[in-house]
Order: structure tokens, then sequence, then C-alpha cells
């Protein structure tokens, strides 16, 4: 159908932002710190620069393709029109492959009616933060950790990160997080952690949860529990003696107050599938359900139907994961080992060896170098800025994970680039190292 005539709303539609304009929790909501600089990086590398891409945790498929298992389920789902409508809480046969997958996997029996299917594990996430949260309440979080502070804002609640540090591989401890927990509503914690690549042990997380049995046998009859929020998306990415951990299996009477984020976004490399769930009491399931079902959250049909397969798939799941977890971890300690000899070598950097995920802390405390251009290094954002001009790498502060400081600690992120690209760029990036005065 063509029209006679065109209206041009361009000069119409192209308003600056003035007051009133937009409502007030999103106008005043700043966008995420990892995507802007992550456009960045794309936009260099459009114009044909060379940059090893560390910054976003996603998966290139030419580095790390999906099963081919679940490509195939995909694609035999469409070809048997599985395109309408999901059920709100998820596919029956998915759900229930997810509680199989999860006694399996992780020795935990939960009935169906604990699960809920969900877009991806973010919305997961906003799901138990939109559920559990009122406005003005406490939310509790390690720092850096990944969108905890946005959550926080998008809900109304009074943020109590707590600051972490590489003395105890960036995870939040028992004593630290003891002061904060009374009258919080939500502990939200990660493992293996975003952006650090560090895990909770046994001892660690089992004195953490021992706080929130304290605290809520502590409150009386007309006070709301402590939940605690535990993503563990990346569980099953650990590396050599590292095992992951999780609160209900330590302490099986945290049941009634966990509720665990979980998908196939980072076990899979299908970051853009998009299928997650949610694990956690049933009455809190239910009223997640019932509020993610107006903001249409479900994981597409056919990916459902496909990953309920996968997941019923041991013998395929185990194989996939031997070949991801041995190209993550060979990215890692590549990172990991070329940062190490430049330590050696007298150069102010550093890491924490990698334990889990796609990612390594690392640290460039080059604050008060000064660049043969004459430019002094003063913030973390000079020091990244630095790092991309000079090395061609690309890396994430960890002030984006809500960290404060001018450390210099950032999020190495291997889900998208080669061995060889980290060959190229550490070189690079001793020659930079060595011309700073």
């Amino acid at each position: 159908m063509t029209h006679a005539t065109v209206v041009d709303t361009t000069d119409m539609v192209r308003t600056p932002l003035t007051p009133g304009r937009v409502s007030t929790p999103v106008g005043t909501l700043e966008g995420s710190a990892i995507l802007k600089v992550a456009g960045e990086i794309r936009q260099r590398i459009a114009s044909g620069e060379k940059v090893c891409n560390l910054t976003v945790g996603d998966f290139d498929p030419k580095q790390f393709p999906i099963p081919k298992f679940l490509e195939t389920g995909i694609v035999d789902a469409l070809h048997h029109h599985e395109t309408n409508y999901p059920p709100s809480h998820g596919m029956p046969a998915l759900r229930e492959a997810i509680v199989q997958y999860t006694e399996r996997s992780l020795g935990l029996r939960y009935p169906v009616e604990s699960t809920l299917v969900t877009a991806g594990s973010r919305p997961g996430v906003y799901g138990t933060y939109a559920t559990l949260v009122d406005p003005g309440d406490r939310v509790v979080y390690g720092a850096p950790s990944w969108n905890n502070n946005y959550y926080c804002h998008m809900v109304g609640a009074v943020p109590v990160p707590v600051a972490c540090t590489a003395a105890d591989a960036f995870m939040p401890t028992a004593e630290a997080i003891a002061p904060l927990l009374k009258g919080a509503r939500l502990l939200a914690l990660n493992s293996p952690l975003n952006p650090c690549g560090t895990c909770f042990t046994a001892e660690s997380l089992g004195a953490i949860c021992d706080l929130v049995l304290e605290e809520n046998a502590r409150r009386g009859a007309g006070e709301r529990p402590l939940y605690l929020a535990y993503d563990q998306v990346y569980w099953q990415l650990t590396f050599g003696d590292i095992v992951h951990v999780d609160p209900v299996t330590l302490r099986p009477e945290m049941a009634k107050y966990t509720v665990y984020i979980d998908g196939i976004s980072k076990a899979f490399a299908s970051t853009g599938i998009r299928v997650g769930w949610v694990i956690g009491p049933t009455d809190i399931i239910d009223k997640m359900n019932n509020f993610l079902q107006h903001v249409g959250t479900w994981a597409p049909r056919a990916e459902q139907v496909a990953t309920a397969r996968l997941l019923m798939a041991g013998d395929a799941i185990e194989t996939y994961r031997k070949e991801l977890i041995a190209g993550a971890q060979a990215r890692l300690n590549a990172l990991y080992d070329g940062l190490m000899a430049l330590r050696a070598a007298g150069h102010p950097v550093d890491a924490v060896a990698p334990q889990g995920a796609i990612y390594l802390s690392g640290q460039f405390a080059l604050m008060g170098r000064t660049t043969p251009e004459g430019e002094r290094l003063s913030t973390n954002e000079d020091v990244r800025r630095w790092l991309l001009r000079t090395a061609g790498l690309g890396v994430v502060p960890f002030n984006a994970f809500g960290a404060t400081g001018e450390t210099g600690w950032c999020r190495l992120s291997i889900g998208a680039v080669s061995l060889s690209d980290i060959g190229i760029a550490l070189p690079r990036l001793k020659a930079g190292l060595e011309a700073l005065t």
C-alpha cells in the first residue's frame, strides 16, 4: 500500500529531553555503563581497528557456538510449528526438565510449581526484585556485582553495597554482611561472580546462610522475611578444584528464603536464545508469574521445546560442558599468565586466578603514570581509554559494577576472543607499559 503524501516527523521527534517528558524513575535511571563501553568498542571494530574485545559478557558464536543438539532442536520445533504463545509459567515439558536437571545436577529436589521460565535470566533477577522489594526496602549486595545498583533504582530500594576487595577474591564475607542485615529485605548474591570470575566456598557461603537464618529467626511474626536472591547462571563454568556451592544444599532450611536465578545463556553459550528460569518458594513464584506475565517476559516457544530436550540429554550436556570449559579456561589462563608475567617484570598490574564464569579480575594500577604524549593517567576511565588506544585492549572498570575508588581493577571477559587475539594483545600491552613514565 502506497500513501499519496508523506508526513515528515524528523524535526518534531528529535526533541531534547526536558522536565516532564518521561517519568522520574526512568528519567533518573542511567543506562548500562557496560553496554556504553561495549558500543564504543563495536564502533572501533567496525571502523577497522584491531581490538581484543574483553568487554561484553557474551559469546561470539565463531569462538563458542551453541550446542548442536540445541540448534537442531530449535529448528525441529519451528518445523513442527511451535510458534504460538507459550504458557506464562513456561512449557510444561521444560518446567519438568528443569526440575529433573536441578535434581540430577545439583541434588536439589523442587516441585514443578516452584519453577518459572523467563526470557533469559535477566527478567528473573528483575522479577525477584519486583516481587519481594517495596520502595524504601534495603537490599544488601556485594560490590562489584552485576546490575544490583540499577535494580535497586528501578524498584525504589535503598541500596546497601558491601565493598569487596581482592583479598577476599571480591566475594562478600559474612563478617562484612553481618552488620547490614538487620531490617533488610533482600540479600543479592552471585557465584561464580560477574564481573570477577570468582566463587564462594562452602565455608564462606554457609556462614552467610547462617546469618540469614539467624536474622529470620530473630524477626517477629509481624515482620517480613529476609530473602536471598542467588544468581547461579554461571554455575556450570568452574575450573580446576573449584566446586560450585549453593545455599539450600549447604543449609536445607534456606529453601524457605532462597530464590535461584539460572538459565542456559552462559552454561551453553546461548545468550541470544533467551531461556532462563527462577526456582523458589511456590507462593513467590506464583506472584512473580502474575507480575511478569503482564510484562511478557516469556522465552520463545520453540526455544523452550528445544531446551527441554537439551536438559534431559545428560551425555550431550557433559560433552558440550567439557568443550566450553576447556575453551574458556585456556583463554582465562592465557590472560592471567600474561598479566602475572608483566607483574613479575615489575609492571603495576595484577590479577586474581580465575575460578569460574568467563571473567578475569585484572588490575592496571597506572594512576599517576604519564604517557609518551604527556597525558597523565588519573582515573579508571583514563586507564581504560589508554588500554584501548595503546594496546587495543577493551576492558570494563569495576566502577561499572557498582565499585568505588580509582583502583584500576577491571573485568576482562573472554567470550568473544580467541587465544590468538590474546596473544597479539599482550605484547602491545607490554610495550605500552614500558613506554609509561
